[in-house]
């Protein structure tokens, strides 16, 4: 008897090292599955979760498991070296999530690879191509309405005629958010005049902040944040800026005055639903993160900035066009082609 304790002793402290010894990003250990309960779903993100991108996935996630329809763990700043692919079979193997959400810019065939060799798990990645059957959906921030009507506030406000963008990459999805902000500055404001850095990378507030800072000594003195990091230097100018993403007034209430928002929760909760229903099938989810279907909004206008008067004729003219665009009314073109005149880092 004393033997066989000794055993199971030794095999509980084998395991309890070898947990303690786990490498940073390893899966976490897999949650045991209640039948009937809620769905096991997992975040893979390549980029530090503060990353506004990445950021909003996983909010919506955490609101529904706050609601009690998931459990949700994650791993983020996976990176763009191969690591993705590993996170993603460990966690198929160990988890066996329901779902598994993530991006897959950058890593765009490893995850797809992935999805191919475990088809019981539904894969919704953020992906600049096609869904793959039968488990591979995607999905990506369509913002451009919303991102329209920052530029029309970002137009009539500038005083100089001279507003700075500052983007990550010149892709598809990027040039799409800032054309359509070009052309809403330019329907309040003709004359305006539209700085565009590219700083080639998803997350590098130390760049993207240093990209602003050279626009506003070429003179912008409004800047749109497409990337972390612009909204800093914009506060310590004085300058008015407009965020991305998610609402980021809290980053600097006294200088931003509204921006672009995506929110992710109808494509989740239509995820949930399709998965929890069996009914499951590979899709593009496109139409879940646009203005019509709830998926995105332009953040609260900031009246009480510092850096501008915001006129109610301005704030008139913003609402109209966002009541026309929810109504049907009026169409925000969708133009991927790289914005004229750009720079990069």
């Amino acid at each position: 008897m004393l033997r066989r304790i000794s055993v199971i002793i030794a095999v509980v402290m084998m395991f309890a090292f070898l947990a303690a010894c786990a490498p940073p990003g390893a899966a976490p250990a897999p949650e045991e599955k209640e039948e009937g309960g809620p769905l096991v779903v997992f975040g893979a993100y390549a980029t530090a979760i503060e990353e506004p991108w990445d950021g909003v996935i996983h909010s919506a996630l955490n609101k529904a498991q706050e609601e009690g329809k998931i459990t949700y763990s994650y791993t983020d700043d996976i990176g763009y070296a191969g690591d993705m692919e590993r996170v993603l079979r460990e966690v198929a193997e160990k988890n066996k999530p329901d779902i598994i959400f993530g991006d897959a810019f950058g890593n765009e065939e490893a995850a797809r690879r992935v999805a191919k060799d475990y088809p019981e798990i539904a894969f919704v990645f953020g992906s600049g191509g096609g869904p793959a059957d039968p488990n591979f959906s995607v999905f990506d921030n369509w913002i451009h309405e919303p991102a329209y009507l920052s530029g029309m506030l970002a137009g009539g406000i500038t005083k100089s005629n001279m507003i700075g963008v500052v983007g990550g990459f010149p892709v598809p999805e990027v040039n799409r958010i800032v054309n359509a902000f070009i052309a809403g500055a330019e329907e309040v404001n003709p004359d305006v005049v539209v700085l565009t850095t590219f700083i080639n990378s998803w997350f590098d507030p130390a760049a993207a902040k240093e990209a602003a800072l050279a626009q506003i000594d070429a003179g912008a003195d409004v800047l749109f944040a497409e990337r972390f990091g612009v909204i800093e230097a914009a506060a310590e100018n004085g300058l008015c800026a407009f965020g991305n993403m998610s609402d980021q007034r809290e980053l600097a209430p006294d200088y931003v005055v509204s921006g672009p928002v995506w929110h992710m929760e109808p494509t989740v909760e239509y995820i949930i639903s399709q998965v929890a229903g069996g009914t499951y099938t590979a899709q593009d989810l496109k139409d879940f993160s646009m203005v019509a279907k709830g998926g995105a909004s332009l953040a609260p206008i900031n009246k009480d900035v510092k850096c501008a008067q915001i006129t109610d004729e301005l704030v008139q003219m913003v609402e109209q066009r966002e009541q026309e665009i929810k109504d049907g009314l009026f169409r925000v073109d969708i133009n991927e082609a790289q914005p004229p005149a750009s720079t990069a880092q």
